[in-house]
């Protein structure tokens, strides 16, 4: 007799850890730590065991390990223990979505201005290049003044 900790979860639900799984892959993220992020947001269940999360997702052992430790490390995945066991609980930690969001303004800020470093320093010979990059960093400018505004606004309505 085989005894299985896979979670169970629809066909449906799986294609949506597989959409959310790929759109993490596609921030950079590596794809076993994508989808078991993305197992741990579509899960029925809020906390998922190690062999609940490596068997549903029919991943090795290694995979699962290496992916948990660095969503633990990346503060996206946190664990706790249930009284009298010795076995870790893993749960997404949502408050990190909102500050993944408010990091990745802040980097996109940074970003913002190295790219106008790279134009100020740019040859004028390259017009229709520079002119682009100028756009971009317009663009970003414009992005960094209006969203604390949304966000204030977002914040009223929670309220």
């Amino acid at each position: 007799m085989i005894f299985t900790m896979a979670v169970k979860v629809s066909d449906k639900k799986l294609k949506l850890v597989e959409e959310l799984g790929v759109l993490y892959e596609q921030s950079g993220m590596q794809p076993a730590a994508a989808r078991i992020l993305a197992l741990l947001l579509v899960s029925d269940k809020t906390e998922l065991t190690f062999d609940e999360i490596y068997e549903t997702l029919k991943m090795s052992k290694s995979a699962a390990s290496n992916a948990l430790n660095f969503l633990l490390t990346t503060d996206k995945v946190e664990y706790m223990t249930q009284p009298g066991e010795r076995r870790r609980y893993f749960r997404c930690k949502l408050p990190s979505l909102k500050d993944g969001v408010q990091k990745a303004l802040a980097g996109m800020d940074a970003f913002n201005v190295l790219l106008k470093k790279v134009l100020d320093q740019r040859p004028a010979g390259t017009r229709e290049f520079n002119a682009t990059l100028e756009e971009t960093t317009q663009y970003l400018d414009f992005m960094k003044d209006e969203l604390p505004a949304l966000f204030q606004k977002w914040e009223k309505r929670r309220k």
